[in-house]
């Protein structure tokens, strides 16, 4: 790089850096404070009474209108018993009545259970159960699986019917598809007889109480469900949602991640409402409706994921991504080939990749605009040496954790201190298993993120450490944006009366990102059963116990299966091995092709779309 051109990226990072300072330099929240969600929207009605604050399906709310909503619902469930510290499960798709339930309970202090809305069976009982959930806010469009466990509800949390369920309506042309079971109070009628004023006990929660339940995969079993402190969505308010989006009343989003993320929660729906500012809400991603609706709705911000903007660059040039008002992005896991084309093709100006764990202690940001990078972290972190064969972190002959060199991938620790601590799980158990001791000193502490990230040079950056993601470790790999825990799947599929030790494992489809899930496992009886797979149950099985992301795509039934000297199953081959026909050893393979309703043999013909990467998953 030339002198002026380094000269041009100086101004360039200073211009950037400018408007965190004063932000940086301002009051920063305390765990102590009277200050919850539910204040920082009460804040924004104050301040921007007309401005609109959502469009959702032909509809529009002022900051002012939906604020007097969320009350008549606040002071509904209060009526109700809903009390400070009440656990309330939130079942529902992206809608405005999700957000309307969210705000409702903020203001009450009582803390949302945000369930993925693609969760049935087994996995929905545990997620209700292992917050305590007390009631259950559920949409129209969710009553049939929660009605089908509502007999393990009632045996495991006491939820009982006709008193601890509230039914959401749909409203528009799927209306008349839905009604009210006779097992739930429709909130709508019961509502419209309801004060329309703030609650006092709002302005009484503290930082430090908890505002929700984020579930996350982790690296094995069921999903957990992750602590959050009302304090981090004030500091997403006041402190991120300015040094990452520089949202300004003006702005638009487009939100169509899912609400029970924290991605699509926090730098998106808080961060924005912080600021008066205004949101379009989708109930789910459409890349060929994405550019016609940033034009219709004039959207100039965007929160994503990786997966989203790859579709979107795969589409065909259209009129509508032309001049388009998209002008700043924050996500997650974006390649650097797509992030090339955000830039050049679409016109992006700034892109905010972020990183961190809804239950974690760290968080980095692309604050300065830099290509291809996670950004720096805004607290104390450390990389170290990891064995990927046995899963364990290298120490050395002092038992101390063993630091990574510049541009080499290590597991990501994030150290636990009174400004950066670890909210951990509502498991104890759970909560110490992520926690690394005596890592570099004596006595010190740190939170085991699970990543493979890299330090990297990004040319002049203030002296910021930058840094990239590169991979997930453990029994945990990513899919369709969701986190996959294998031993989940494989519980799943040792219920399939053919399987005993299903070998659940992810693996990369070329174009594609995330890896697919891969099942391995012989059939009941061993090479000699004489029996072929059974594909109907098992796609019954797995339909109906797995969200669609954690359904496994390739199924490979193996003559012989290899354990470890303490009978673990083998995972390193298996992964190499994949889908490849000249590396299975004549083991049958099964693939589940993009829009596909059944399993059917792998053939050449369609292996040769997978290695061209145009398979079209």
């Amino acid at each position: 790089m030339g002198v002026i051109a380094k000269s041009r990226e100086v101004i360039r990072v200073l211009k950037e850096f400018a408007p965190i300072v004063p932000v940086l330099a301002g009051k920063k929240p305390k765990k102590e404070d009277r200050a919850s969600l539910g204040t920082v929207f009460e804040d924004s009605v104050v301040r921007y009474p007309k401005n609109i604050m959502l469009l959702f399906e032909g509809r529009q709310w002022t900051y002012s209108e939906f604020n007097a909503e969320v009350n008549q619902l606040a002071h509904l469930l209060q009526s109700r018993g809903i009390k400070r510290g009440d656990c309330v499960a939130v079942l529902m798709e992206n809608r405005a009545e999700f957000v309307l339930a969210v705000l409702a309970l903020a203001k009450l202090g009582a803390p949302g259970s945000l369930i993925n809305n693609s969760l049935n069976g087994n996995a929905l009982v545990h997620c209700l159960k292992e917050t305590g959930a007390k009631k259950c806010i559920v949409g129209a469009e969710r009553t049939g699986v929660l009605a089908e466990v509502m007999p393990e509800l009632a045996q495991g949390l006491n939820l009982e019917p006709g008193r601890d369920y509230f039914w959401v309506p749909e409203v528009g042309e799927h209306a008349d598809d839905f009604f009210c079971p006779d097992w739930a109070e429709d909130i709508a009628p019961a509502m419209a007889a309801m004060p329309k004023g703030n609650l006092s006990v709002t302005r009484e929660i503290t930082a430090a109480e908890t505002g929700m339940y984020v579930f996350t995969s982790g690296t094995t079993g069921l999903p957990k469900a992750s602590v959050q402190p009302h304090f981090k969505y004030v500091v997403t308010a006041r402190l991120v949602s300015k040094i990452t989006f520089h949202v300004k009343p003006t702005d638009r989003l487009y939100l169509c991640l899912p609400l029970y993320h924290s991605t699509g929660m926090l730098p998106g729906f808080v961060s924005f409402i912080a600021n008066g500012a205004s949101i379009f809400l989708r109930r789910n991603f459409s890349a060929s409706n994405f550019w016609r609706e940033v034009q219709q709705y004039e959207t100039n911000c965007f929160v994503y994921v990786g997966e989203l903007c790859r579709y979107l660059a795969d589409q065909p040039e259209s009129e509508a991504e032309k001049n388009n008002p998209l002008i700043k992005m924050m996500g997650n896991g974006l390649r650097p080939d797509v992030w090339d084309k955000f830039r050049g093709r679409f016109g992006v100006q700034r892109i905010c990749e972020l990183y961190g764990a809804s239950e974690g202690n760290i968080s980095f940001f692309n604050l300065l605009n830099k290509d291809n990078t996670i950004g720096a972290a805004l607290s104390p972190v450390a990389l170290v040496q990891y064995d990927l064969e046995s899963n364990t972190i290298v120490r050395d002959s002092k038992g101390r954790c063993v630091e990574v060199s510049l541009g080499e991938p290590g597991l990501l620790l994030g150290k636990i201190t009174p400004k950066s601590e670890f909210d951990g799980y509502t498991n104890p158990e759970a909560t110490a298993s992520k926690i690394v001791e005596n890592a570099l000193t004596d006595g010190d502490r740190w939170f085991n993120s699970g990543d493979l990230v890299r330090q990297v040079d990004v040319g002049f950056a203030l002296g910021l450490k930058h840094f990239q993601f590169v991979d997930r470790t453990g029994d945990t790999f990513r899919w369709r944006a969701e986190n996959v825990s294998t031993n989940e799947v494989a519980e799943v599929l040792n219920a399939h009366p053919q399987i005993t030790m299903a070998n659940v494992y992810g693996v990369e489809v070329p174009g594609v990102e995330g890896r697919a899930g891969m099942v391995a496992f012989q059939l009941e009886g061993g090479s000699n059963a004489g029996a072929a797979l059974d594909l109907n149950a098992f796609q019954t099985l797995v339909e109906r116990e797995l969200p669609g992301y954690a359904q496994p795509v390739f199924i490979r039934v193996l003559r012989n299966v290899t354990t470890t000297t303490t009978f673990k199953l083998q995972k390193t081959h298996l992964r190499e091995e994949a889908y490849h026909p000249d590396k299975v050893n004549g083991d049958t393979i099964y693939v589940r092709k993009p829009r596909s309703a059944s399993y059917e043999l792998l053939d050449t013909a369609f292996y040769q779309l997978l290695m061209t990467g145009t398979s079209g998953y």
